[in-house]
């Protein structure tokens, strides 16, 4: 009995004992978990703060690669975010988007086009066309945006407008259609040039206009997209002599998505350019970017591309910025007669916008929260006669940080004759004739 109580205390304390190291051993596996999940956190809290930075209230313009870069509002057309939006600067084959448009919008797809001299000459990148060598039209829209290749922008160009000089004036007037303030076109495929009105150039906020341009207003956009989205395209020229295949090098179309449209570019001078669309939740964004870095860093642009389309995607969202009610008032008419009313404080005019202008399903924007809309009327307290329907009286105006960014005119609702003597000889003698 001893012996079998002693080796029972004896296992006792040896039980003791384990249970003892076991919770040492649990003491320090939570301390070291604590230690392990803190250090987490804090590296968790770090990458969330630089997460901030970029994709937060405020970019900030050290975190972009480019030296000019632009978030546009494809709808709006307002720039969201600019870096250097304004400068000129060169932009190298992005170029070719404004080639492209022209091209649909004014060219024969089934024409044959002939190679030039110039277009023979073209240096790489390019298809290698011969002079003389036929294609049809249509087909160089896609040796031009998949490929970028710059004998297809010669002939395109020549196939619109019969020379390179006549079709950059008329990208230059469309260039000033479209809206861009400070771009000149020398070439159609963006290899520099200078002529008498200057340098081959744009801005980041002037190219995303045109990318807007392109993809939302033009009424060739359906068939912009088409050719920009084809992944791989092959043809013959017109002597079926020469096939040629042609793969498209915008990785933006894969990236993300949503994304619609873009187009690369690189020069020695420009450095790596790109223009690019996207489309997701409603909101149609358009980055711009020129001088994105010199080789070898290709990558940039893809990675200012993303920072600034998630930018905008997680920062700005839909509000609507119509306000009811503005235009629920008459204005008197000093010495107007109206249904036999007469004087200022009788005869009055009602206002409106212009018929069939479906005001408040034109003011919806893309604003960030903390973003307020101020709402200002020019609105006469008084007209004068006579005043004639529809005539304009005023507008109303919507205004974001101090800049104008909508305005609807206001019209007279009726007509207002004014008092002559004419009027008052008829009032007098209706008056008296009805006694």
């Amino acid at each position: 009995m001893a012996e079998g109580a002693h080796m029972f205390v004896s296992s006792g304390c040896m039980t003791v004992g384990i249970m003892c190291d076991w919770r040492v051993e649990m003491e320090r596996w939570l301390r070291n978990e604590m230690h392990r999940i803190l250090v987490v956190g804090l590296v968790m809290a770090l990458m969330v703060g630089k997460c901030l930075t970029v994709f937060g209230a405020e970019m900030s313009d050290s975190e972009l690669y480019a030296k000019g870069a632009c978030l546009m509002d494809g709808d709006s057309g307002r720039v969201l975010y600019g870096k250097g939006a304004d400068v000129p600067m060169a932009m190298a084959s992005t170029t070719k988007i404004m080639t492209c448009i022209l091209a649909l919008e004014e060219g024969d797809l089934g024409k044959v086009v002939t190679a030039s001299d110039k277009a023979a000459a073209a240096p790489k990148v390019h298809l290698g066309v011969r002079q003389g060598q036929t294609f049809l039209f249509g087909d160089l829209l896609y040796a031009l945006m998949l490929e970028s290749y710059n004998d297809a922008a010669v002939m395109v160009a020549e196939g619109v407008s019969g020379s390179v000089e006549a079709f950059a004036e008329r990208m230059n007037e469309k260039a000033m259609e479209i809206g861009c303030k400070d771009t000149h076109f020398v070439t159609p495929n963006g290899l520099d040039g200078t002529d008498a009105g200057g340098e081959h150039h744009t801005t980041a906020a002037d190219l995303a206009l045109i990318m807007r341009y392109c993809v939302a207003l033009s009424p060739k956009k359906e068939e912009f997209l088409q050719v920009t989205q084809t992944q791989s395209y092959s043809f013959w020229d017109c002597e079926n002599q020469v096939y040629y295949n042609c793969n498209n090098h915008n990785a933006f179309l894969s990236m993300m998505d949503g994304a619609l449209s873009g187009k690369t570019g690189f020069t020695s001078k420009a450095g790596y350019c790109y223009v690019g669309a996207l489309k997701r939740d409603g909101k149609l964004l358009i980055v711009s970017l020129l001088a994105c870095g010199w080789p070898n860093n290709k990558g940039y642009k893809w990675s200012d591309t993303r920072k600034l389309m998630t930018y905008g995607l997680e920062n700005y969202e839909y509000q609507e910025i119509y306000q009811e009610g503005l235009l629920d008032r008459r204005v008197s008419v000093e010495e107007g007669q109206y249904g036999g009313r007469l004087g200022a404080c009788d005869c009055s005019c009602g206002l409106v916008y212009e018929e069939g202008n479906e005001v408040s399903g034109r003011t919806r924007m893309l604003l960030k929260a903390d973003e307020k809309v101020e709402v200002v009327t020019d609105l006469p307290d008084q007209l004068e006669a006579p005043v004639k329907k529809g005539t304009q009286v005023g507008s109303v105006s919507y205004l974001l940080n101090g800049a104008k960014i909508l305005e609807y005119p206001v019209y007279a609702e009726n007509n207002v004759e004014k008092i002559d003597l004419e009027w008052c000889l008829q009032r007098v003698f209706r008056l008296y004739c009805n006694r």
